[in-house]
């Protein structure tokens, strides 16, 4: 299957500011988080997907590759499905910058994650990117 443009799926031009691109990608995380559709397989793949094009585009150098080579800029070209390799706590980590520095469950008035975690657990996991 094909992957679908990145400014597609976020529903923003190619010259949109990173504001931008973060509220678009806010607003469909919303709507298609897997509590909120839990058993949809639809919504959660238009998560992941929504998820993959905020990893890309909200990030300056993925972006402009992107923006020059497409989906073979970022390591996309294998088609292996969305994510590129993200799992689930890939696409939760990034809710920290999104929804306030406590994570998704903030934001909801909770204080743990989706598996139970608790925020310090969450927060405790470091991802180092070599570029």
């Amino acid at each position: 299957m094909a992957k679908r443009d990145y400014y597609e799926i976020l529903e923003v031009s190619k010259s949109a500011t990173a504001d931008e691109i973060k509220k678009a990608y806010r607003k469909l995380a919303i709507k298609y988080h897997p509590d909120k559709n839990e058993g949809d397989k639809a919504a959660e793949e238009k998560f992941k997907e929504a998820a993959e094009a905020y990893e890309v585009l909200s990030d300056a150098q993925k972006k402009q590759r992107y923006d020059q080579y497409g989906h073979a800029g970022v390591g996309g070209a294998s088609g292996g499905g969305y994510g590129g390799g993200m799992n689930m706590e890939d696409i939760f980590s990034q809710f920290g910058d999104i929804f306030g520095g406590g994570g998704f469950g903030d934001f909801f008035g909770g204080s743990s994650g989706r598996n139970g975690r608790t925020r310090a657990n969450v927060g405790s996991n470091i991802r180092i990117k070599l570029n």
